[in-house]
Parts: C-alpha cells; structure tokens; sequence
C-alpha cells in the first residue's frame, strides 16, 4: 500500500477515535443527574479535586467496646479501609488521615453522594446468625422515638439448660423473651454493639420486623468477595431484582455448609438465618437446601445504588472498631482557581518555548509538533471528562502537573523521529524514502522512551495515594496518548508533506533543506558530496554522529 493511502487511513482512525470519545462524553452528559441542559452541562467538563474545587470534611471519633483509646494498627487500618469506600464511590483523592490519636479526617472533593457519605461513615459489619424468633413490629412502634425498653431486673438471663447449637431456643432466657416483646424498632436502639457470642434482639433495617437472634455464627470476615447483579432463575433469565453475591472463603464455606444442613432440618422462623449489618437485620432468607460450595446470594429492597454500595462495604471489609460522627462541613478549595490558572500559564509558557524552540530548529516543520501538541490535548481532555463522568475522577492540581510534564515527552518524541529524517536525508536519500527510514528507526527509540515512562507512571500509581496518584494518572495517561497521536499523526502528516513540492524540494524555510544538512540534492535520489562554503561545511561537521565522525576518520587513515 503507497505511503500516502496509508497515512489518510491512520489520519481517518484518528478522526473515527475523536468522534467516538466526543460521543461518549455526549452520553455522559445525557445520564447526568438534572432535568435541564444547564444542570447537565458540568459533565462537559472534567471535575476538579479538593484542592481547586473544595468539598466536604466529616471528621469520625474512634469509640471501642471498653472506651479505652484505639490504636495506631487500627487507626491505620480503618484509614484504609475508608480510602477504598472513597474510591469505589467515586472519590478516588480522597485526604483522608488520622487527628489526635483517636479522629480520622475525611475530606472528600466536590458534593460528594449520601451513598459516599454513608460508606465512610458507617462500619459495615456483616454477621450471619440463626434467627430464634421473629414477627411483624406493631404499627405503634414504627418511627416512634422514645429510649430503649430495658427489661426489670429480677428476670433472669441464665438459660435452664446449656444450648446444644446456635438454633437452640434454650437460650432464649425471661430476659430476652420480655426484651424481644417490648422491643420498639423506632426507639434510639444501638444493636451494632451487641457482643458476637450472645443473642441479639434487633430489627429489620426498615423497622417493619423483629428478630431474636443466635450468636454469631459466621463473621462478615470470612466473606472473600462480594458483587452486586441482578437476580437470574434457573434458566438464565434475569428477575430485575438487584441482589448481592458473596463468595466465602474456606473457613466461611465449611462454617456456612455446617449451618445450612442444621437449618434445612427445621422449620418456621428457625429454618431462616439473618444477614445482619452494623445490628440489623438486611435479609433473613429461608434456607430451602444446604449451600456448601461457599456462595450465597443477600435479596431484598435493593436498588443498583443500594447494592453495589453494600457489596462495596462487605468488599473492603468491616472497620475494626465503631465510628461516630463528630462533625460535617463544607469546606472551600485547599489552593483555589488561582492556583489552577498559575498551572495553566506555566503549561502555556512551556507551549510557547516549545513552539519557539521548533521554529528557530526546524521552521516550519515545527508547525506540525505544534498541531500534534494540540491533538494530543484534544485526545487528553476526552479522556480525562470520560474518566470524570464515568469514573469520578477529579483533576486535581498534582494531575495538572502531570500533564505539564507531559508536554516535555511529547516534544521529545518529535525532535527524535525528525532528526532520523534528517540523518536519512545527509545520507543520500529522497524526502520520501528518508520519512519512511527515519519512521522505522525513531519507531523503536520513541516507543522504548514511553515504555520506561509508562512503567514509571504505573509503579509511582500503584504504590502511592491521593494526589500522588493523580499525577501518575496523568502522566500515564499522556504518555500513551504520545503514542497514538505520533503514529496516526504525526507520521501520516510528514507522508502527506513529503509529497508537496515546498518539503521534498528542500525549501529553506522547510527545516528540510539538504543544502544546510550538509548535503546537497542532484537529482533522482542521489546526493554529492557539498562544494559550498566552509560555513555550511563546518555545519555539517558540527551535526555528524559520533559513529559517522569515526568512520570518516577510518576512511582518512585507510586512504593515508
């Protein structure tokens, strides 16, 4: 296939990848919450982090089962178990850091969602116990507001006779029978404290049922993952219902197996087995036959919101010990707008130099680094609002940065691949056959130079957080796009010029002139050796390799 049919195929792609990214990002602004364009409109743009937009701070108080002071370890391990709710909900550069020995401070970028909020702030301790007794909560005690009903005194808490399993209702003592009766589900109850080992009496997550409860028989911490999909029957179909799959892991799988073979044996409220979070109960399914191959399914009033923010929760893991929430404020941009805008003039000086430096070196030539510069910043802006609308990313000031330093590895690739050409061109070749020579030997220098940026970028994402890694995002980010813009633009775009007089003639304002390469152009694709002035002479000197300046020193010894 000619060079030229080949270009306008690779300069065709590229228009084909700009018109499906602007596309996308068009969806992006249809699904957008807002009735109206204008309240659409933000999704036009990429969101911005807390450190230029600002956002909201909740600051949470540690508080453990004996109100003794937490420590570092767990401090640091509920620091990053609220970093990976943060990023699952759409906050990826989330601050989030530890306060006085016994505060977490989040601070989350933008309006960030309830779901995000109650990620964070909640602990998501899953238990699975068996359920004793349960009935519908009476009409009274819903949304009522007194304190909890405390039993009497004199009624015993010791059970007659030792429970032979979980399932047992020997245990089920006066003290709980009268507890469990009296039981307001609209009380201020605080079940989420309930001792693993002991009964429990608690509700249903939106207080329309009761439950009386067996200790805890597998903990949320055996669960190994968790997904969130819609409900299929036996023949593949989809229900609609929004479920949560578990998967357990070894020890989960033979405690769940042992469970459900107990459960299936029995019936009424005791064939059921409650799935409680944070004290109450989300789902209490029937146990129609035993589950041994470690995977279960949580049904219920979910939403796709609702169930991925579950699965989400039971994903990361449960926070070590309780939270409550001491304070939630807006606060305003840690840098602000001017803090962009000097980003943003830095990078457009850099442009400017970069655009000098390519005329002065290679006139008009440097036209196309500019054009591809541009491409290249097209190509990073879908991207970056793709990543925002579907992801939630947020470009943040350390991401600003990243692609500033961008611009320097992509101009280098330039100066690489057209100083081949002009190696190609001082040794004799046409435009034509020096663009093609020169593309297959900058090929692999360029895509070597971005392979060690790429690693880079992926090792500094993987290994930092926050703003760290919003700058090796972007960076990675560019670096790939350095690679697409120079293969199905810049490359085509110098097969197209090689054809036009102004370039293969060798104009002097082309930045490809032979003569001022230190060649001089005869005819038919061959070159004599220059017989012009000590200046253009001394100039090719000047521009020789270091390999051709020692064959040429060969070549004088050999013929001495």
């Amino acid at each position: 296939m000619p060079p030229q049919r080949r270009a306008r195929r690779s300069l065709l792609g590229l228009v084909v990848v700009i018109l499906v990214g602007v596309a996308l990002n068009l969806v992006g602004v249809l699904v957008a919450p807002g009735s109206t364009f204008a309240e659409k409109s933000d999704a036009l743009l990429p969101k911005l982090g807390l450190d230029l937009e600002g956002g909201t701070q909740i600051i949470l108080r540690a508080q453990t089962a004996d109100n003794r002071a937490p420590t570092a370890d767990q401090l640091a391990q509920s620091v990053t178990i609220i970093r990976q709710r943060a990023a699952a909900g759409g906050s990826p550069d989330a601050q989030i850091s530890t306060q006085g020995g016994q505060f977490i401070n989040v601070s989350l970028p933008g309006v960030p969602s309830q779901a995000t909020i109650n990620s964070v702030r909640e602990s998501a301790r899953m238990d699975f116990r068996p359920v004793l007794v349960a009935s519908a909560a009476s009409a009274s005690s819903a949304g009522a507001t007194d304190a909890p009903y405390t039993p009497p005194a004199s009624l015993g808490n010791t059970p007659t006779a030792s429970p032979t399993d979980g399932s047992d209702l020997a245990q089920v003592t006066p003290y709980l029978q009268d507890l469990y009766t009296n039981y307001d589900c609209g009380a201020k109850n605080d079940p989420g404290k309930a001792p693993a080992g002991e009964p429990l009496v608690t509700c249903s997550d939106d207080g329309s049922a009761k439950y009386l409860l067996g200790p805890v028989e597998v903990p949320g911490t055996d669960i190994s993952g968790a997904t969130a999909g819609l409900a299929t029957t036996s023949q593949g179909a989809t229900t609609g219902e929004w479920v949560v799959n578990l998967t357990f892991n070894g020890k989960g799988t033979t405690e769940f197996a042992t469970i459900s073979q107990r459960l299936v044996n029995l019936t009424g409220s005791q064939n059921q087995f409650a799935i409680v979070l944070d004290g109450r109960v989300i789902s209490a399914p029937t146990m129609n036959s035993a589950i041994t191959n470690g995977k279960a399914q949580i049904s219920g009033s979910f939403t796709e919101q609702s169930s991925k923010q579950l699965a989400d929760q039971l994903k990361f893991g449960a926070l070590p010990i309780n939270f409550s929430v001491q304070s939630q404020n807006t606060i305003s941009a840690t840098l602000g707008s001017s803090q962009l805008t000097a980003g943003l003039l830095a990078g457009l000086i850099g442009l400017i130099l970069i655009f000098a430096y390519a005329l002065v070196q290679y006139r008009l030539l440097g036209f196309v680094i500019f054009a591809s510069l541009g491409v290249s910043a097209v190509l990073t802006f879908i991207v970056l609002d793709f990543l925002s609308w579907r992801e939630g990313y947020r470009l943040s000031l350390a991401g600003v940065t990243g692609i500033i330093v961008s611009i320097g590895i992509t101009a280098d690739s330039f100066i690489v691949y057209f100083e081949r050409i002009r190696d190609e061109l001082r040794e004799g070749r046409s435009l034509e056959g020096a663009v093609e020579t020169g593309w297959r030997r900058a090929r692999r220098t360029v895509l070597a130079s971005d392979a060690v940026n790429l690693l880079a970028a992926g090792v500094l994402f993987v290994l930092a957080v926050g703003d760290v890694q919003g700058f090796a995002l972007t960076l990675g980010l560019s670096t790939v796009i350095d690679v697409v813009v120079v293969m199905l633009f810049s490359h085509p775009i110098l097969q197209l010029l090689a054809r036009r007089p102004f370039f293969a003639d060798g104009h002097r304002f082309s930045g490809l002139d032979p003569r001022a390469l230190g060649a001089v152009y005869r005819g038919r694709g061959q070159f004599r050796a220059p017989a012009v002035a000590a200046r253009s002479a001394g100039e090719a000197q000047r521009r020789q390799t270091i390999a051709e300046r020692k064959a040429a020193e060969q070549g004088t010894k050999g013929r001495d």
